[in-house]
């Protein structure tokens, strides 16, 4: 069992930052690939970025790469998502999602892959 618990969220205006963090608890945090991913209403959940078991490799959607960056510290069990030159359309709900393959070396970029899910964090960016 994995509990992800995010903070790190709020309102900020277009242009400014966050940074999210995911803390880990339960199996062996590093080993296993971390993403995040969002949802605002009315549409899917969608991903965002993902790192590898050891943060070697990293991957983001293209509406995001440039301002996000995802990081691990793996002897704190956390992940991080920061968020730079936010835009309203980055407004919705985040959430972290640990894929327990161990070791995989691929980033899965779809929720299904995922085995545990955080309760999320809300995001919003004010025009």
């Amino acid at each position: 069992q994995v509990q992800l618990v995010e903070s790190g969220g709020g309102l900020v205006q277009a242009g400014g930052s966050l940074r999210l963090s995911c803390a880990a608890s339960g199996r062996t945090f590093s080993n296993y690939v971390m993403g995040w991913f969002r949802q605002a209403p009315g549409k899917e959940r969608e991903f965002v970025a993902g790192i590898s078991w050891n943060g070697e490799r990293t991957y983001y959607t293209d509406s995001v790469k440039g301002r996000f960056t995802i990081s691990r510290d793996n002897a704190k069990n956390t992940a991080y998502l920061q968020m730079n030159s936010l835009k309203p359309e980055d407004t919705a709900r985040y959430y972290c999602a640990a894929d327990t393959r161990y070791r995989s070396v691929a980033i899965a970029t779809i929720p299904l892959r995922y085995e545990y899910w955080g309760q999320g964090t809300q995001v919003t960016v004010s025009s």
